[in-house]
């Protein structure tokens, strides 16, 4: 037995012996070839080469369709996730909607058996109106006219307190606009007690009562001066410059000729300004226009032709201003 199995592998090894020489010499004879007989090794070697670009490209195939399958699958499960999700956020949505359903019916106050009434008339609230940009009020004994930078304390001429007191030789009623005009500017910007009998008094004393036309124009300088208040004339007759003036808290005094106010000659007290441009006057022989809204070119337009003592317009002002 032991001699067979010596034998046995003698001969296997002279089988391995042969076949490495038959390796070798087709190894070297393929070497000499691609040397020798280049277009005779690319025949021989084209199907191994074949062969070997087949199987690379199969593993290639292999492994794009394993990678696509794969990517599929995670697409899909992530799509499956945000189905679930969005499933799962309208229940609870309408689960929300719901309990919030049946908590407001829950809690919501029981009707009262008794038939509801209409509300009444009383019961609507009243149309809100503006208030007045002016009014003429009564305070301390006194009439006074709002809607200014100063409330103004308002004298009429006609007034039977004092239409039939004596100017000069004439009366305060039909000849007193001069005197009644200062006494609203001094009475309004001074702590002077006075009225148009006191100033009518005063201007006659003092050579400002002209007889039987009123006042001379020297009346509006001087009474200002005498009681305590800044003046000078105004001759920038411009609408703006005027609006300006009134609202920076000057008033001005304007001697008007015939048109709206008068049918001859008559002084105005321009007391303030509106936010829309308008001005508001004291005119001491119309309560109605001292409650009207005045366009101050209307009344720039009907200014008196006269000249004199700083006709026919006039700025007062206190020295605080």
């Amino acid at each position: 037995m032991k001699k067979n199995g010596k034998s046995n592998h003698i001969k296997r090894n002279i089988v391995l012996g042969i076949l490495l020489a038959v390796v070798c010499i087709g190894a070297a004879e393929l070497a000499a070839c691609r040397y020798f007989e280049p277009e005779l090794y690319e025949r021989i070697v084209a199907p191994a080469r074949y062969a070997a670009a087949v199987t690379v490209d199969a593993g290639r195939t292999a492994l794009n369709a394993l990678a696509d399958a794969g990517q599929a699958a995670l697409n899909a499960a992530g799509q499956f996730c945000r189905d679930t999700a969005s499933a799962i956020s309208r229940m609870a949505a309408r689960a929300g909607e719901q309990a919030a359903a049946f908590w407001a019916e829950l809690t919501a106050p029981k009707p009262s058996l008794s038939k509801a009434r209409p509300p009444s008339a009383s019961s609507e609230p009243a149309p809100a109106t503006p208030p007045p940009i002016t009014e003429l009020l009564e305070a301390d004994g006194r009439q006074i006219l709002t809607g200014g930078i100063v409330d103004v304390t308002y004298f009429r001429q006609s007034s039977p307190e004092w239409a039939d007191q004596p100017y000069g030789t004439d009366t305060i009623g039909p000849y007193g606009c001069g005197p009644t005009v200062m006494a609203i500017a001094v009475a309004s910007l001074t702590d002077t007690k006075t009225n148009p009998a006191v100033m009518a008094q005063w201007a006659a004393a003092n050579g400002h009562w002209a007889s039987r036309a009123g006042s001379y124009h020297s009346i509006i300088l001087a009474a200002a001066r005498s009681f305590g208040i800044m003046a000078e004339p105004f001759t920038e007759w411009d609408a703006d410059r005027v609006l300006r003036a009134l609202r920076s808290g000057k008033m001005l005094v304007a001697l008007v000729g015939p048109g709206h106010f008068t049918t001859g000659g008559h002084f105005l007290l321009l007391r303030g300004a509106t936010a829309d441009g308008k001005v508001l006057v004291a005119d001491p022989n119309s309560v109605e226009n001292s409650l009207t809204l005045w366009d101050p070119q209307l009344i720039i337009d009907e200014l008196s032709p006269s000249r004199d003592y700083g006709a026919p317009l006039w700025a007062l002002w206190t020295p605080e201003l």
